[in-house]
């Protein structure tokens, strides 16, 4: 059984500076990682690994995805194959730079389209993604959900 570190929440900003300010005050504390168009805070009270970037929300409003940081890629897997199980839409992004950090992690998407990441961290990176960083899909956002997702066919839990 795969371990929850914390619970992942990611939404888009306009104003990175405001955000923070905004965030260190609501939170009670510093962010761990500030970059031009990207912030992370780390809290452990409550178990929160939350995430601004800078980015429009035209499209998307201003949640970003949602997910789980878990302990190590072995947990990733072990969720990986849970989700599979239950016949879930997976996308499989395993030693990926992305957010300043090298990743291992899969996504998911919900009936209404919203995306959930499963992540683990294994270090920082310099670099805010391993594509063209002008292409903000590249980064800090899932990848397109496919076109059709049937999701009538999961499994039902007991």
């Amino acid at each position: 059984m795969a371990t929850i570190k914390r619970m992942h929440v990611a939404v888009n900003c306009s104003d990175l500076e405001k955000s923070l300010n905004f965030y260190r005050s609501f939170f009670g504390a510093q962010p761990t990682k500030v970059k031009d168009n990207y912030a992370k805070f780390e809290l452990d009270n409550p178990a929160l690994h939350f995430s601004l970037n800078v980015r429009p929300f035209e499209k998307n409003g201003v949640l970003n995805h949602l997910g789980f940081q878990v302990n190590d890629t072995e947990d990733v897997l072990a969720m990986g194959e849970r989700l599979r199980h239950d016949n879930l839409v997976l996308i499989d992004e395993m030693n990926t730079t992305c957010c300043y950090a090298v990743q291992d992690k899969v996504w998911v998407y919900d009936p209404d389209g919203n995306a959930w990441e499963i992540f683990y961290t294994k270090e920082d990176s310099e670099f805010e993604s391993a594509g063209d960083a002008r292409d903000l899909s590249l980064c800090c956002a899932p990848p397109s959900a496919p076109a059709a997702v049937e999701f009538t066919n999961f499994r039902k839990s007991k």
